[in-house]
């Protein structure tokens, strides 16, 4: 007898984050549109440069894909157009996963996600 293993809610994250360039031109899309909605905008692009980044080690960016996915994805637990609350599930989200790969998210990933912010123009880099 087979069995059919089910995962609760988070499909449609999976599926994305494992389409590295979906993922990378929605983010940008959807950054450029709340960035100034986000209080963890630095800390989404520092998991978003280690992600992306070629020396962090594939189990690591599978987390923080995952999360990134999931503050793309037009739908959540808690819709993004609610005011004040709307990303508190994006940033819980996205804090669990650098909970669990600190140590990957470099200084340099740092340095970049504030330089980015401070210029305040974004493409996808």
């Amino acid at each position: 007898m087979a069995t059919t293993e089910h995962s609760v809610g988070f499909e449609p994250a999976d599926r994305l984050a494992q389409d590295r360039d979906s993922v990378r031109r929605r983010f940008w899309i959807k950054f450029k549109k709340v960035v100034a909605k986000l209080p963890f905008a630095e800390d989404l692009l520092a998991a978003y440069y280690c992600a992306f980044d070629r020396e962090t080690p594939r189990h690591v960016q599978a987390a923080l894909l995952g999360a990134i996915a999931y503050f793309i994805l037009p739908f959540d637990f808690i819709p993004d157009m609610m005011p004040i609350l709307g990303y508190t599930d994006d940033a819980a989200i996205l804090a669990t996963a650098i909970r669990l790969v600190a140590g990957h998210i470099t200084p340099e990933h740092r340095d970049a996600a504030r330089a980015a912010l401070k210029r305040g123009t974004f493409a996808e880099e």
